[in-house]
């Protein structure tokens, strides 16, 4: 894949690149502000390229916050899925492009991957090639970040035994099914695996994934 081709986020309409940014702003200025007298702390992550897994009917928050996010920190962010389409959130009239396929890209591109939740995770574990790739992913021992029902393409993947890991409580039991080391906080790290709940553990999700693709 060409590493110098403009991210996803630049070819977004100008709507959505002004809620994304508005969302970043968020994020940073009253989800994350620092303690009165306290530097707060950002990486740098230019140089650093990121995958989100998105299919039909993601969740809007927890895609467009951490890619926001992600984007402010100097990441390139690349949207991949099945195959390239324009999907709209479940829960919004926010459509996201997906670039580029799974077939069409190689783990070996990235720096590490963001599964935003929603019904979209659900959709995705049922494409063989998107958990074959997302298994890869996993074993190369880059960065995945998973959220909200986001795990379900992991434990399709079957890389989720003996992990600490954290999701939706709805699906709780798909990881403890598959011997997942389930506990219901706001965020759990496991080696290279990131798993968070619910939007209102995005400011602790983007940390954890900006920190890991730091240490990286």
């Amino acid at each position: 894949m060409n590493r110098k081709r403009r991210g996803a986020f630049r070819h977004f309409p100008f709507g959505i690149r002004l809620l994304v940014l508005a969302l970043a702003v968020t994020a940073l200025t009253t989800w994350a502000a620092p303690a009165h007298g306290e530097e707060l702390e950002v990486a740098d992550l230019s140089g650093k390229h990121v995958a989100f897994l998105v299919g039909d009917g993601f969740q809007d928050a927890e895609t467009l916050v951490p890619m926001g996010h992600l984007v402010n920190r100097g990441a390139e962010v690349t949207v991949i899925g099945v195959a390239p389409a324009v999907f709209q959130a479940y829960n919004s009239e926010v459509k996201v492009r997906v670039e580029a396929s799974v077939n069409d890209v190689s783990v070996d591109d990235f720096d590490g991957m963001v599964i935003p939740g929603g019904r979209s995770p659900d959709w995705l574990r049922e494409h063989s090639e998107v958990v074959d790739f997302v298994r890869e992913f996993v074993e190369s021992g880059k960065v995945v970040a998973a959220i909200c029902h986001g795990p379900q393409v992991l434990v399709a993947a079957g890389v989720m035994e003996g992990v600490d890991a954290t999701c939706f409580g709805g699906m709780s039991d798909e990881l403890v099914e598959v011997g997942a080391n389930y506990e219901d906080v706001p965020l759990a790290r496991d080696g290279n695996i990131i798993t968070s709940r619910i939007p209102d553990d995005l400011p602790v999700f983007n940390e954890a994934i900006e920190e890991a693709l730091a240490e990286g």
